[in-house]
């Protein structure tokens, strides 16, 4: 579910909206405008609102993580502006909710698009210079040996698997470094005190790992959305959402957990 905000929407709106329809779309252009950013909007878990396209884009800003949110409204963007003319205000709020979305800055490229991202190469796994502990290594090396073969027949165990492993990693390295991590500013705290290891979720390690240089900033974005997708695990979640995950979703998943991989031995 993306964190786009009442006000956000209604500046998106603006722009996109065209009294039901989406810009200057017809039925065919619209689903094939879609289908170059690997979404089918056809698809009926976005017509829990209705079949009109405006009503499906507001399902897909509804359903979907932050950084597809952000990628599909910045292509809508660069398509409003070629067809039509956008006032540079508008354009200007669009762009900051855009930017938002994507966690990246107006005045720097440090953040990757998911395509870039998924054209990164990493090397070799090379996890016993991560992990000291011989019995941990043992479990993760069996992970990534099940993840590799369920990639291309089982996305969501593929999905559970990255994100559980990806969580077992992060906790070891806090265990590993606790002065780093407890005096991080996003440690979680209850009543004024940071919580034990063993009670911080994926995301607090996350944003912990990030703040103290031990991931990099593409690899937070997409760990947060890794993190989205493993909390589907709950067949109830998962129904209520509609949300069926295919191959390139099991494709970033484990792009993540390898790129986490790589910046964590380089900081070893």
């Amino acid at each position: 579910m993306s964190t786009l905000k009442m006000h956000e929407k209604s500046i998106v709106e603006k722009i996109f909206n065209r009294g039901g329809y989406v810009l200057d779309f017809t039925d065919n252009t619209y689903s094939a405008f879609f289908r170059e950013h690997r979404v089918n909007i056809d698809d009926p878990k976005y017509k829990f609102n209705g079949q009109s396209k405006m009503k499906r884009l507001r399902a897909f800003w509804e359903i979907e993580p932050d950084f597809l949110v952000g990628r599909i409204l910045h292509a809508l963007l660069e398509y409003a502006c070629t067809i039509d003319t956008v006032h540079s205000e508008d354009k200007i709020k669009v762009e900051k909710i855009i930017n938002r979305l994507l966690e990246k800055s107006t005045s720097t490229a440090e953040s990757s698009s998911e395509d870039n991202f998924l054209e990164k190469t990493f090397p070799q796994i090379g996890l016993r210079n991560i992990i000291q502990d011989p019995c941990l290594l043992d479990v993760i090396e069996q992970r990534i040996q099940e993840i590799q073969k369920s990639i291309h027949i089982a996305p969501l165990a593929t999905i559970f698997l990255c994100g559980s492993t990806l969580e077992g990693l992060l906790l070891d390295i806090a265990c590993a470094n606790p002065k780093q991590f407890n005096s991080a500013k996003s440690a979680p705290k209850k009543e004024n005190c940071v919580l034990p290891f063993q009670e911080w979720n994926l995301a607090s390690l996350i944003d912990a790992s990030h703040e103290l240089g031990f991931i990099g900033l593409d690899i937070k974005k997409h760990g947060h959305s890794l993190r989205d997708f493993r909390n589907y695990i709950h067949p109830r979640a998962q129904a209520t959402q509609k949300f069926n995950p295919d191959k390139h979703t099991a494709r970033i998943s484990w792009h993540v957990l390898q790129a986490a991989i790589a910046d964590l031995t380089k900081k070893r």
